[in-house]
């Protein structure tokens, strides 16, 4: 069992699990009177990238206020806990731990009271060196509250000669590797940084005469904030009383953009490098009916990340697109455990079959992903149990052989299906008719022919699907305790 978790927490992890999760997501505003409340609007819309925790951290330039607990946006806040955040500025964070374990202690922003003040952080993405930068802040002196990485650059930046708040910032940041979009707040400014290779997205946007910053563009939707750009890979943003400035001191790196972020993460209504992720998404599908087209009647999706490839694969083909399936949104974070004796439970408590749909007929079934394949095993034969003749599944990404280490919560290598079996021998572990995933090369094709204001030079981090890790793994990659990061 995971040190952290009840047994029954541990038990609706693994259910998650069937799915990747990504660490976490965040925003920010700086100067508006409804910060609180638009904070608030910011993160749910950002529910998708985390439900374990969430927090808002709030200042009135005097000091800093905050909320922080564990469970989704609507469950943490009211009018009350809301009213109680006071000031014009304010930070917010959900969180799905990838470093750390899953309690009250990690939930974020992070806060710390030190030599120049006060400051609170918020982290989408993870250190590949945090162990090593840990252990040399615990020889200094350094005493750990947490056991996420975040709090790494929180003591980083306490340690730090520089001058500047800023300047302390840069010196911590020039020490990190990895993945971050990272937002810091204090009372006399918010400053927004992104990591040189840009794993991770952060957003710029405007409402009225104050600046909004969030980890999607959906965000900005909900409060009607106007989108102005991306953060660059290496940038910093410091915004206070004189407007904003933009900063560019780190190392520059090519760029490495999660490609699941446009496969699965992002809410589909987001746009990433310009363009919108619904589109990539159908676009992919429709590539992977040109390279594993099926003989089939209908096609159906794994809601939801599965729907928009789903439709772009059956446009491609002519075969008509059909709803099979329904998902329960409505799993809260425990749950009464049935007997051993009901099989299955965990995807049917998530997915049902429409049987009038599928029965009798030959069906193509598109998800974004396979993980350990245990999930897609049961979804066949919740299928194949409503009468379908034949069930054939397309995956629109290529196989995942390798594990993540920049902000993904993904098993261990050895447990991902991809990495030990090769596709023929995982579709007769899924028990499907066929089985036929999308190329790395038309993955590719799909969002870069789609998205051509892509810079020069810009590229996609693959490691998950050929192990090509952009950036070194240190002390992380033989453990892998991404649940456990000290």
């Amino acid at each position: 069992m995971v040190r952290g978790l009840s047994e029954k927490s541990f038990t609706n992890r693994r259910l998650k699990m069937a799915k990747l999760r990504e660490e976490c997501g965040v925003f920010g505003i700086y100067d508006h009177p409804a910060a609180a409340n638009f904070t608030y609007l910011g993160l749910y819309s950002l529910q998708h990238r985390g439900q374990e925790s969430a927090g808002i951290v709030s200042t009135d330039g005097e000091k800093l206020y905050s909320h922080r607990e564990m469970g989704l946006v609507t469950e943490v806040f009211d009018e009350e806990s809301i009213s109680k955040l006071r000031g014009n500025t304010a930070i917010g964070h959900v969180r799905y731990s990838t470093t750390g374990s899953s309690n009250n202690k990690n939930t974020q922003p992070l806060i710390m009271n030190y030599e120049k003040g006060e400051l609170a952080v918020g982290h989408n993405g993870n250190l590949t060196n945090a162990r090593i930068l840990k252990y040399k802040l615990e020889k200094g002196g350094s005493i750990f509250q947490s056991t996420t990485d975040t709090e790494v650059i929180v003591h980083l930046i306490a340690r730090s000669k520089e001058k500047t708040f800023l300047g302390r910032i840069i010196e911590a940041l020039t020490e990190c590797r990895g993945a971050y979009s990272l937002l810091f707040l204090t009372p006399i400014g918010l400053v927004a940084a992104r990591d040189p290779h840009g794993f991770r997205p952060l957003v710029l946007g405007k409402i009225d005469n104050s600046y909004v910053l969030a980890s999607e563009t959906c965000a900005f939707e909900l409060i009607g904030a106007n989108y102005i750009r991306e953060i660059e890979p290496g940038e910093i943003l410091f915004i206070n009383e004189n407007g904003i400035r933009s900063f560019d001191p780190l190392p520059k790196k090519q760029h490495k953009y999660c490609i699941f972020e446009n496969i699965y993460f992002s809410r589909p209504d987001s746009f990433l490098q310009g363009k919108n992720i619904y589109q990539m998404r159908k676009n992919m599908g429709k590539q992977l009916a040109i390279e594993s087209p099926a003989d089939a009647d209908i096609v159906v999706a794994v809601p939801d990340s599965g729907t928009p490839a789903a439709m772009g694969y059956a446009e491609q083909l002519g075969l008509t697109f059909e709803t099979g399936f329904l998902r329960s949104h409505y799993i809260g974070r425990t749950f009464i455990q049935p007997q051993q004796s009901i099989r299955n439970f965990g995807v049917k408590l998530k997915l049902s079959v429409i049987k009038e749909v599928v029965n009798g007929r030959r069906v193509v079934v598109v998800d974004d992903s396979i993980v350990r394949g245990t999930t897609s095993r049961k979804i066949v034969k919740m299928i194949r149990d409503a009468g379908a003749k034949e069930v054939h599944m397309r995956i629109s990404s290529p196989p995942m052989k390798f594990s993540c280490y920049y902000g993904i919560d993904t098993p261990v290598t050895s447990e991902l299906i991809a990495h030990s079996l090769e596709v023929e021998k995982i579709k007769d572990y899924i028990t499907s008719d066929t089985l036929g995933y999308l190329s790395q090369e038309g993955i590719t094709k799909a969002v870069t022919n789609y998205n051509k204001s892509l810079k020069k030079g810009a590229n996609y981090c693959f490691a998950c699907f050929d192990g090509n890790y952009p950036v070194e793994i240190t002390g992380e990659k033989a453990s892998h305790q991404q649940m456990e990061l000290f």
